[in-house]
């Protein structure tokens, strides 16, 4: 089917603005123009991509799926245009990776600077989100690496280029409002003291829900959060038991102590990953060699 290329690209436009004014304002053409194109589109489809009404527009089924399609190939232009256009030290373009403020803080900083150090000309763009959020970003091609906590339910598995990190995660607790240092702690008995942790979009949370699941235990956290550092402060003022990997605890940590528990917490990685049905730049490369494998 030859379908115009622009066409696709004033879909693309009004399905993730859901506004045909929004999208003739970015692709500076005239509002009738773009609500001509989508009937353009439509007909050669032969089907509705959205719901049109006075409020607010929505995408079909048809449309979304059409998005999911179309939405990675609109990256994958740009990502090609800024590597040509905003192209530095040797024409690499720009690195874009997207991990979570955690993995940043206290992972990525390091080898972000031995980067920026070798190639001082190449812009890195990191985006922050959970590891989940991560993974949509890399499917979608809006990112050329992720660095994201595995196990992680949605991650295909040939998207890994390396495991870069173990870790365990640990409950901490500040020892003057819970007595507990000398003690080991069953998940049963852990349920009776107020958990702080991670919220549910999180692949920490959904792995130690699991965790509880399989020892027959339902899981009701006092606070959920979508800081790591906050869960630590929080900690330490005597709200609750937090529940966090131990890369996050430093000497500034030495008021809080581990609290041991009977059953074994498994261990986890971080994973560098790439989406391997799109081309990876040169930098994306360059940055993948720095990190370390384990």
């Amino acid at each position: 089917m030859d379908i115009n290329y622009e066409l696709y690209k004033v879909f693309y436009h009004v399905a993730t603005s859901l506004s045909f004014s929004e999208a003739s304002k970015q692709l500076y053409i005239s509002q009738s123009a773009v609500s001509q194109s989508i009937k353009t589109l439509e007909k050669k489809l032969e089907q509705p991509l959205f719901i049109r009404s006075t409020k607010r527009v929505q995408l079909t089924p048809a449309g979304a799926v059409l998005l999911k399609h179309i939405e990675p190939a609109m990256n994958l232009i740009r990502r090609g245009e800024s590597q040509l256009l905003d192209s530095g030290s040797l024409g690499f373009g720009q690195l874009h990776i997207g991990a979570s403020d955690t993995i940043c803080r206290y992972f990525l900083v390091p080898y972000l600077r031995q980067f920026h150090k070798k190639f001082p000309d190449v812009p890195i763009k990191v985006t922050n989100a959970t590891s989940p959020g991560c993974v949509e970003l890399l499917t979608q091609g809006k990112v050329d690496l992720i660095v994201t906590n595995f196990p992680n339910s949605g991650l295909n598995h040939s998207y890994i280029r390396k495991v870069v990190c173990g870790f365990t995660d640990v409950f901490i607790a500040n020892p003057a409002y819970f007595h507990l240092m000398q003690q080991e702690v069953s998940f049963a008995k852990l349920r009776q003291y107020p958990i702080l942790m991670l919220d549910r979009k999180s692949t920490t949370s959904e792995f130690l829900h699991n965790l509880f699941l399989q020892h027959q235990l339902e899981l009701v956290p006092q606070v959920e959060l979508s800081s790591n550092d906050l869960l630590i402060d929080l900690a330490r003022i005597g709200l609750g038991i937090a529940f966090i990997p131990d890369y996050c605890l430093t000497h500034e940590s030495g008021d809080l102590f581990i609290v041991k528990t009977k059953e074994t917490l498994p261990s986890r990685q971080l994973v560098a990953s790439v989406n391997p049905t799109l081309p990876v730049t040169p930098s994306t490369e360059e940055f993948l060699n720095l990190l370390p494998e384990v």
